[in-house]
């Protein structure tokens, strides 16, 4: 695939409920190996677009392309299938289960028995698959076997993103992963961010902190009101501008290249 074209594309995309119009005409786009950061004010549209885009909430109308192809995501499985992994802000782990259980909850690894008699967890297949996913991504969590209830933050947050690639996704979407962490713990959240674009994921971050978004991202894109309003290159912009483009302020001569460039 060309680097000129997105591994993932939302065009003209709409959302309603009832009168409420959500989403207006959004444009949205990420490559592969980039970053982009999706900002906005609370009611800006920014988790309609991300329930959009992973099945959870379909949108009204628009076009939907995945590589260049156009698509249907109508179903969480739907994007699934595409290679589009979403970690919410709720994490959904499991405290009292161990790494390993919770990096396989719903995906478990089976073992067949004497004449596939009797089928049983790979215990030793997971955990191994569970070292060599963290490896990859070059994060260290105390043990596999550690119950998550008694991880950091920050090693919660990784647990749930390394979950997200066991099924090899293109994008990874990221909803407030550096949220009530504190400065440790979210610097490795960071690093982690970095190291996807290194593999070549796409990744969405959806979060308030403008900080942490000019540590990692290369793009940004603003909604307001469901609608679009900039769309930054990182390294053109501040964070005086893109917080005018959050609250209004912004003119539309400053309003950044909306569908240009990476």
């Amino acid at each position: 695939m060309s680097n000129d074209i997105p591994v993932l594309e939302m065009r003209g995309i709409s959302k309603s409920f009832g009168p409420v119009q959500a989403l207006a005409d959004v444009d949205f786009r990420v490559h592969a190996g980039e970053v982009v950061g999706l900002v906005g004010d609370n009611g800006a549209g920014k988790s309609t677009l991300i329930k959009a885009i992973s099945g959870v909430q379909p949108a009204d109308s628009g076009e939907i392309l995945f590589e260049g192809r156009p698509v249907s995501i109508s179903h969480p499985n739907d994007a699934t299938r595409l290679g589009i992994a979403t970690v919410y802000q709720d994490l959904a782990l499991c405290d009292n289960l161990d790494v390993v259980a919770n990096l396989f909850i719903g995906q478990e690894m089976v073992a067949g028995g004497v004449a596939g008699a009797f089928r049983a967890l790979d215990e030793v297949g997971m955990e191994h698959r569970s070292h060599e996913l963290l490896n990859q991504l070059a994060v260290t969590i105390p043990s596999v076997r550690s119950e998550v209830g008694m991880l950091s933050g920050g090693q919660r947050q990784i647990v749930a993103i390394a979950r997200s690639l066991l099924g090899e996704p293109r994008v990874v979407l990221l909803d407030e992963p550096t949220a009530a962490l504190g400065v440790r713990q979210t610097a490795l959240v960071l690093e982690l961010v970095n190291r996807l674009r290194d593999r070549g994921y796409g990744v969405v971050l959806i979060s308030h902190n403008l900080v942490d978004v000019f540590e990692v991202v290369d793009r940004i894109t603003v909604l307001r009101l469901g609608r679009n309003v900039a769309d930054f290159k990182r390294s053109e912009t501040t964070q005086q501008e893109v917080v005018a483009a959050i609250t209004g302020a912004l003119t539309g001569a400053g309003a950044g290249n909306s569908g240009g460039e990476r």
